[in-house]
């Protein structure tokens, strides 16, 4: 085991899965020899040479439409994608080619192709530099949607991403690459985390692809969420003194409904959270889940906290970004309600 930032364990899965499969490329913007904007790839086409780190041009269709045909023909591309706000030129791609692939050939043909990309605010990014796209894909049937919340999730999914058949789309949560920071924008005088850093296996190993993580277990109240927001969610529960199951969903798309289900079932309270805007956002289908799968077990309406229907703000970052205020004040209303 080691310490390791969420940085420094996707590059560790990244190292392994190009030593232990020689059919496994990367390619994308920067990611050969500057390393990648956020460094996840540093030292890797140093030490396994730019005929499988590539360096590439911004073309973000070409980036995706070159790791479909990759694909096709027997390697496992690994395409990153520099911002999630990046991705939409490729956006064609991914739904009209890279998700229907194996449906439109009768399952003849498939690209087992893993997107990994940075989402989210928390670096004053501004509008082009902080959005979350996830509801967007987890539409979209033929895709698996990843998100994780810290560094041993991170380098397990993405092993289990790689290995993957099915094209992976692998949302990487900015605001906590280097940890989550210690203390709120919006309260200050209460931390996130006091672990910024992960337990790590420098080894192989992988966690499997659509199976919930429940990373708080209580009795009164169940949060779901995901990212960035699991941290802020721990926080804000332990700051309204709520016994609460917080489960990280980890895997958006194929969703695990029966550790929602379970969960729900036995609190019969819940509140779903996220950092993306609230109108048709993924925290939307996760209402509905719960109250097709839990509706005779709920006492309370189901809460949501989310960010706002507009563009991600620069100067007013934390008022957008959902923090333990909000989130305390949506757990106080779930838990009042009669």
């Amino acid at each position: 085991m080691a310490q390791m930032t969420m940085i420094q364990a996707i590059n560790s899965a990244l190292d392994i899965m190009l030593d232990i499969d020689p059919s496994v490329v990367i390619l994308g913007e920067d990611v050969g020899y500057f390393g990648g904007v956020f460094r996840c790839t540093e030292g890797l086409q140093k030490k396994y040479g730019d005929h499988r780190v590539i360096d590439a041009p911004i073309a973000e269709g070409g980036i995706i439409g070159t790791a479909i045909g990759l694909g096709v023909n027997g390697l496992r591309p690994v395409a990153e994608i520099q911002f999630a706000d990046y991705i939409y030129p490729g956006f064609d791609q991914v739904v009209s080619e890279l998700a229907r692939l194996r449906y439109r050939s009768d399952g003849t043909f498939y690209s087992p192709v893993t997107i990994r990309t940075p989402c989210g605010g928390g670096i004053r990014g501004g509008q082009t530099h902080s959005q979350s796209p996830e509801a967007i894909f987890t539409h979209i049937s033929g895709l698996i949607t990843v998100m994780p919340s810290n560094p041993f999730d991170a380098k397990g999914l993405l092993v289990s991403a790689i290995e993957s058949n099915d094209p992976v789309i692998f949302f990487e949560p900015k605001r906590i690459y280097n940890g989550p920071f210690d203390g709120d924008p919006n309260n200050p005088s209460v931390p996130w985390s006091s672990h910024p850093l992960g337990e790590v296996p420098e080894a192989y190993y992988n966690v499997p692809l659509g199976k919930a993580a429940l990373v708080e277990t209580g009795h009164e109240l169940t949060i779901i969420s995901y990212g960035t927001i699991v941290h802020v969610a721990q926080a804000a529960a332990k700051l309204a003194g709520v016994s609460a199951d917080i489960i990280d969903v980890r895997t958006l798309m194929p969703l695990d409904i029966d550790t929602i289900r379970q969960s729900v079932s036995k609190t019969g309270r819940c509140l779903v959270a996220h950092e993306a805007t609230r109108f048709c956002g993924y925290g939307a289908e996760l209402v509905a889940t719960v109250q097709e799968e839990c509706f005779w077990s709920l006492e309370a309406p189901i809460e949501r906290v989310t960010g706002w229907d507009t563009p991600y703000p620069h100067a007013f970052e934390w008022q957008y970004f959902p923090g333990q205020k909000r989130l305390l004040a949506g757990i106080r209303k779930v838990m009042e309600a009669k």
